[in-house]
């Protein structure tokens, strides 16, 4: 995470949306914590615009689509796909019933350090209220991800529910 740059995240929507004052704005999960903390602001600031989260849009190969990857070369764009790759081992992980986040976060941690094209930037398992570190899986969470492929950082995340007592990951 970037110290700063969601302050002026916020900053930037926030005008945005005092000057068009929808009644709907709609933001892409692939920015979790992005769109976590704009929701927290319209709330706190009592908005009148309700802030929905989208489902993220992949390419056929797993790929979170973003501007972004227009910057990668072939080789990185195909290198990219690891952060899906990792996500999903995590889901099926989740599956099997685990629930312990270090163990999580270590699994997909290795899995994007086996793509010699890949700089991981961080992994983690966070609550997916308060964007705070987990240790088990309990609640709502999100496993969050991101890596440079040469100068272009991309990220990813998996978002995990709990529902009736069992939990299902979603990518």
């Amino acid at each position: 995470m970037r110290p700063g740059h969601f302050r002026g995240v916020t900053t930037v929507v926030l005008q945005l949306l005092e000057i068009v004052q929808p009644q709907k704005a709609y933001f892409g999960r692939k920015d979790a914590q992005q769109a976590r903390l704009i929701q927290q602001m319209a709330r706190d600031l009592h908005l009148d615009s309700e802030i929905l989260v989208c489902p993220i849009v992949r390419e056929p190969d797993g790929l979170a689509m973003s501007s972004r990857n227009a910057y990668l070369s072939p080789e990185e764009r195909r290198a990219g796909t690891v952060l899906h790759r990792a996500l999903d081992g995590a889901r099926r992980a989740i599956e099997r019933s685990e629930r312990d986040a270090l163990r999580l976060t270590v699994a997909m941690r290795e899995i994007i350090r086996g793509e010699p094209l890949a700089q991981p930037d961080y992994v983690e398992l966070v609550d997916a209220e308060t964007l705070e570190p987990v240790t088990r899986l309990r609640r709502a969470c999100l496993a969050l991800l991101a890596a440079r492929f040469g100068a272009t950082r991309l990220i990813d995340n998996l978002l995990i529910e709990e529902r009736d007592g069992a939990f299902l990951a979603t990518l």
